[in-house]
């Protein structure tokens, strides 16, 4: 009989980020789930001390990493995808429908250098694929709605769902963004909670429900139908649909926004170089009122 996968979670509080080591003890292979790339937003620097803890847990751990999977395109941190591959020999593996998310953003950053047939991964999961960690089979679910690319891994009675829920008492994820639907989010999230009532849910996020003073970020499909405050039983599509409008309508963007889907959307990659050598992220201004005078 298989064993469970071992998991080790790290929690990177400047982005509210679980990052995940997902390891089969049997043969020793692993994956790092949405890795986080440390992002200096003020300084324009970049660095790899989160992405190294992990790299340091699964040495220590005998454990050798075979894939860099993410749950999706993130708009809150910088993948470190990129520099696990480099180590590790690692494959980057996505939702297929990636592709949709590069077609809808290379235009806004007139990211002439794009691919967006998603090539820039090395793997496009399709909905109902599975592949292997090891020994474990891993099963590849299409939740979209949170963007239209959110896959969920689930490797038996587990399930890394990225940002398509979130701790019952904080709710879902919101749905506002370019390609993003709160029917299907709904619908993704039903699809998630009618898995056996035993099923380990893993968080992408956690911000502290108001009322919890600390980070959690696993829970159990009985726990969200019962709790979760904004899908709990009984609430309706039309009525999720009408709570995650408004509530959507009241969000900022995140901070990190800009700099974060440029390059999740090229596998964690910066642009190119220009003819200085050095890379540049690219801020789209939105001329409001007499602004435009400027």
């Amino acid at each position: 009989m298989t064993q469970g996968p071992v998991i080790q979670s790290f929690f990177d509080e400047p982005t509210n980020t679980v990052s995940y080591l997902v390891a089969d003890p049997a043969t020793k292979e692993a994956a790092v789930i949405d890795p986080v790339l440390d992002y200096d937003h003020n300084g324009g620097s970049v660095d790899v001390g989160s992405a190294d803890a992990v790299l340091k847990a699964a040495a220590e751990g005998g454990f050798r990493i075979v894939w860099a999977l993410e749950t999706h395109a993130h708009a809150d941190h910088l993948s470190a995808a990129p520099y696990i591959k480099a180590k590790t020999g690692a494959r980057i593996g996505i939702g297929e429908r990636i592709t949709d998310v590069q077609r809808i953003f290379r235009p806004v950053f007139n990211a002439t250098d794009l691919k967006t047939d998603g090539s820039d991964f090395d793997r496009l999961f399709k909905d109902g694929e599975t592949f292997r960690i090891g020994a474990l089979e891993v099963n590849v679910m299409h939740v979209p709605g949170h963007t239209p690319a959110d896959v969920a891994y689930r490797i038996g009675d587990v399930v890394f769902v990225g940002d398509t829920l979130f701790m019952p008492d904080y709710g879902t994820a919101r749905a506002d963004f370019p390609g993003g639907d709160a029917r299907q989010l709904y619908r993704s999230i039903q699809r998630l909670l009618t898995l056996p009532p035993q099923t380990r849910l893993f968080m992408c996020h956690d911000y502290k429900a108001p009322g919890r003073d600390f980070y959690a970020w696993e829970t159990t499909v009985a726990e969200e139908r019962a709790a979760n405050r904004h899908v709990h039983e009984g609430v309706s599509e039309d009525e999720f649909v009408a709570m995650r409008t408004a509530r959507d309508a009241t969000l900022d963007a995140p901070r990190l926004l800009l700099p974060s889907i440029q390059v999740n959307i090229r596998a964690g990659k910066f642009p190119p170089a220009e003819a200085n050598g050095v890379r540049y992220l690219t801020i789209p201004v939105k001329v409001k009122g007499g602004a435009d005078a400027l």
